[in-house]
């Protein structure tokens, strides 16, 4: 079929809230369920275009799905051509800004625009893209969070290597003190041994005089990078923090549009990047964001959305590391396998998101 061919008939966004296995403790709150919105995208020519959106709290699907079913509504009746529609998008939003939820909103019908022009090819995403199925090195990110004493840590990350062969794990940080942190390390380590990767995230918990002690205290111990440690947009504080230390500063998941992310390249605020797809702008947005940190030679890791992330992982020139979480499984039909911590792209048309519908059912919000 033509790719052409496929013309946009009609959207339909579904708040659900699915069980964590582990809940989610941080600096920015506490999860015991978390948020999805379930997007499908119906075509004239009988095609569907699937996506979802992790806005984190639920109280925000009452503005972000009357957005998506705005923007929809706009561009009904129209022939499907992401690069336009995103564009378009952006431009009717000049007026009320582009960044927040807007800017959310429009990803998630780009991902799903993306998926149906993918299976109307009949070519998984990463193959339409221009690159190939195949495995991609991921980190478990499943876990060690901000609520369990440092003995009871290495427990949990020795169970979260288990659960796919996992040679890189995330450590969330930003305990009372310093001294917390190093014995969280410490239990962690013991337990995986010193081969472990351990990528740590402080998610925006400190203030930059606090983080200058505490990220020194941190240099010598071998972590992969250090994460988020202050205010995301304090790019001045961070080009500091990057210039002073040793270990790799990572930014990014906060990044609205590319844009956001050159500029903080060009300020010298980050040693590596890892944007997150809803926020970044979907598939076109990434992919305008890869050339960037593939100009500057700087690698690109992910944020979150696994399965739609594997594949664009494919196709990115400085890909780091895919962020994996099973949180979307619950209502997944199919979830992606993981093995020898990698996660599997499965050779079918688009972007492999199927979902469950009896689980949707079952864990709508409000249900």
């Amino acid at each position: 079929m033509p790719l052409a061919s496929l013309t946009l008939r009609d959207v339909t966004a579904r708040p659900v809230l699915v069980p964590l296995k582990r809940p989610i403790v941080s600096k920015v709150g506490r999860f015991d369920r978390w948020l999805l919105i379930l997007i499908d995208l119906y075509t004239e020519e009988g095609i569907v275009g699937r996506s979802y959106l992790e806005p984190y709290l639920e109280r925000s699907a009452r503005y972000l799905v009357p957005m998506i079913l705005d923007l929809a509504a706009a561009r009904r009746g129209q022939r499907l051509a992401p690069l336009d529609d995103f564009r378009q998008a952006m431009g009717s939003l000049h007026l009320i800004g582009r960044e927040g939820l807007a800017l959310i909103a429009a990803a998630g019908l780009d991902m799903a625009i993306w998926d149906a022009l993918a299976k109307a090819a009949e070519m998984p995403l990463a193959v339409l893209l221009g690159g190939s199925v195949g495995p991609v090195r991921a980190y478990n990110s499943n876990g060690l969070w901000l609520t369990s004493a440092p003995e009871a840590l290495g427990d949990e990350a020795a169970a979260l290597i288990d659960e796919g062969a996992f040679s890189a794990l995330k450590l969330r940080l930003g305990h009372a003190e310093l001294r917390d942190d190093v014995a969280v390390i410490d239990s962690v380590r013991k337990a995986v041994g010193g081969d472990v990767k351990l990528m740590c995230d402080f998610n925006q918990g400190l203030s930059l005089g606090d983080a200058r002690r505490r990220c020194r205290g941190l240099d010598d111990l071998g972590l992969y990078w250090l994460e988020e440690p202050i205010a995301y947009d304090n790019i001045a504080g961070y080009a500091e923090l990057a210039r002073e230390l040793k270990t790799p500063v990572q930014l990014g998941e906060n990044f609205y549009g590319p844009r956001a992310m050159h500029q903080a390249i060009q300020a010298g605020a980050c040693d590596c990047v890892m944007p997150d797809l809803m926020r970044i702008g979907g598939v076109t947005g990434w992919m305008n964001a890869a050339a960037i940190a593939g100009a500057a030679g700087i690698e690109m890791s992910t944020h979150l959305y696994p399965e739609i992330a594997a594949h664009l992982m494919r196709v990115t020139p400085t890909a780091a590391w895919l962020e994996w979480q099973d949180w979307a499984h619950p209502v997944l039909a199919r979830p992606f396998e993981v093995a020898d911590g990698q996660i599997l792209i499965p050779a079918v048309p688009g972007n492999g998101l199927e979902w469950d519908e009896a689980a949707v059912r079952r864990y709508a919000a409000g249900a």
